[in-house]
């Protein structure tokens, strides 16, 4: 089942502009031609649904970042700030490490915590619009989409309003470290360097909530870490900056994701237009139609079969989330968006153990800014829809900007 790499359809280039413009080509021929395929780099590519969830669930695969690392890049790279740094996160740690640094943080996100935070989201869409809405005009990342779920992380953890200004104005994350295509020299010292930056304000951050309490995340992380039994220094300051990463990059690009499908399906935005009701479901179609997601990593811990192929333990393995959710044998009409579908779950959290924890928050504020553009926008529209400006990363999908005008 496994085709010679000299396959040129099959050529896995993920930061290629053709397959950050559009993947879902290379993955349908993927699943047609060889769902469980070796690449040239020496990884195992998962693509169909089954297969994908398999993965997700089984304990037979795990984390095993620095092993992943070094066949990444050949060598040791364990002591670049960036990977040092995310290599002490939940992440990429498998039990029982993972299985502590997550029952830390779990209370936060319990879906009662998330339906409680409904008014203060609602408040701070209207917010956002209020800004914008007498220009006639927006960058939807810029405006909407990045400030949004940034101020939403910054409350939970008690990051002062006065220290928010620097992470409203661009994005604060690095996509490039999770992707499979090693960084260049230049990419490694900017993502360092960005590190560096983070964790002396997320020292900062600690250090000042130990001073001064609050009910807030990073005030419950500061007490464990004072516990001296459940979480280390270095481990409070890295999972800290996940939180915030992980707290908007993903929903900055739910929403500009799926407010670009919706505007190359403009019959499907006229369905939400005219029935509301259909947003909550919505969003968990744009989800699975576009994922802000697109892969996650595992290593097999022991030899097994995969869809009719056996792969040796200690392999990589990328499991692509973007291609499990547009998997025919799942979706009927895969590649089509379709407000109305029924019985979606989508991949685009991931699964098992390592579920995102933030899922319902994501999903809620997406849910409450359709709702928002709908009501007070209902004339936008997206002038440059046939050539948006795509990030330069693969797992983690999203624009760079998208214009917006309205009447």
């Amino acid at each position: 089942m496994t085709p010679p790499s000299s396959d040129g359809s099959l050529v896995f280039d993920p930061l290629s502009p053709a397959f950050l413009a559009d993947p879902y080509p290379f993955y349908r021929r993927l699943r047609e031609a060889a769902p469980v395929y070796k690449t040239q780099q020496g990884f195992w590519l998962l693509s169909r649904y089954d297969d994908v969830a398999l993965s997700l669930r089984d304990r037979r695969f795990g984390k095993d970042f620095a092993g992943n690392i070094t066949r990444r890049y050949g060598e040791d790279r364990m002591s670049e700030p960036v990977i040092a740094n995310l290599a002490r996160t939940m992440l990429v740690l498998d039990p029982p490490d993972h299985t502590r640094l997550r029952s830390l943080v779990t209370k936060a996100f319990t879906a009662r915590r998330v339906a409680d935070m409904r008014p203060r989201i609602a408040a701070l869409v209207d917010e956002q619009l209020d800004r914008v809405i007498d220009r006639g005009e927006m960058d939807v990342i810029r405006d909407l989409a990045h400030r949004l779920p940034v101020i939403v992380i910054c409350d939970m953890l008690g990051i002062p309003e006065d220290h928010r200004a620097g992470f409203l104005v661009g994005s604060n994350v690095s996509g490039r470290v999770l992707d499979p295509a090693p960084m260049s020299r230049e990419e490694l010292d900017r993502a360092n360097q960005m590190t560096v930056v983070g964790n002396a304000y997320f020292d900062q951050l600690c250090e000042l909530r130990r001073r001064e309490p609050q009910d807030d995340l990073t005030t419950e992380l500061v007490r464990a870490e004072e516990a001296g039994d459940r979480l280390s220094g270095e481990e409070l300051r890295a999972n800290i900056g996940l939180l915030f990463g992980a707290g908007h990059e993903t929903t900055t690009n739910l929403i500009g994701n799926g407010l670009l499908a919706l505007h190359r399906s403009p019959d499907q935005w006229q369905r939400l237009k005219d029935d509301p009701s259909l947003i909550p479901g919505a969003v968990e179609e744009l989800l699975r139609f576009d994922s802000s997601v697109q892969m996650t990593g595992r290593v097999t811990h022991t030899e097994l079969e995969i869809g009719g192929v056996t792969v040796p333990a200690g392999e990589s393995v990328i499991t692509l989330l973007g291609a499990a959710n547009r998997d025919p044998a799942q979706y009927a009409a895969p590649d089509t968006l379709d407000v109305g579908r029924q019985n979606v779950r989508p991949m685009s959290f991931g699964g098992g153990i390592h579920h995102c924890l933030g899922a319902q928050l994501a999903r809620l504020e997406a849910e409450l800014v359709f709702t928002a553009l709908i009501e007070r926008l209902p004339n936008l529209e997206l002038p440059k829809k046939d050539t948006p400006a795509w990030r330069g990363t693969f797992t983690l999908r999203g624009l760079h900007e998208l214009p917006a005008v309205w009447h």
